[in-house]
């Protein structure tokens, strides 16, 4: 419900129908209904970032395809909060009726650590993310490389997920570990 009063709340000026004009122009698909609030970012490849409808993507947000092989997908009714940072180098997919609270970090990729070569001249690795329907991510919280959370999850505030999380458990910690279950 709490999701639904924020799309009733939302009160579009004339500036806010013009920035989404012109955001809507640079991705690869954008939905109907869609709001992106000021100073949220479509970085490098906006051509590959796909939005589903009533998306609502808030102030300072960054969705970066890092590559013209990456791709990020965000899917009906999902919110992505303040100063959230969606960074893909292969592919992260975010399903329907997400909820991604401010400050959440999401990156398929790492940098190699051989001792033998300079880290930054390493190969990053890759993995993809996906998010199922249904999750709430809050405050703070890391999703690392080749992790999918399933239908239902909640992700604790600060938590940082490095492995699979099951559908309707409550997940939280460094690293992030099975503390509860949705009823």
């Amino acid at each position: 419900m709490g999701n639904q009063q924020l799309r009733k709340h939302l009160k579009l000026t004339w500036r806010d129908r013009l920035r989404m004009a012109k955001v809507r122009k640079k991705l690869g698909y954008c939905g109907k209904d869609v709001h992106f609030e000021k100073n949220a970012a479509f970085m490098r490849y906006p051509r590959l970032i796909s939005i589903g409808n009533q998306v609502v993507v808030k102030e300072g947000a960054k969705i970066c395809p890092c590559n013209e092989r990456s791709s990020v997908f965000i899917g009906d009714r999902t919110t992505i909060g303040y100063h959230t940072f969606i960074f893909a180098s292969e592919n992260i997919k975010i399903g329907n009726d997400c909820l991604i609270a401010p400050f959440v970090y999401i990156v398929d990729s790492d940098h190699g650590i051989n001792r033998e070569i300079p880290i930054n001249q390493q190969p990053n690795q890759t993995d993809p993310i996906i998010i199922e329907d249904d999750v709430w991510i809050a405050s703070g919280a890391k999703i690392l490389k080749g992790v999918t959370i399933h239908q239902g999850a909640v992700i604790a505030a600060g938590a940082i997920v490095n492995q699979d999380v099951p559908a309707y458990s409550i997940v939280g910690g460094m690293p992030a570990k099975v503390i509860g279950e949705r009823k």
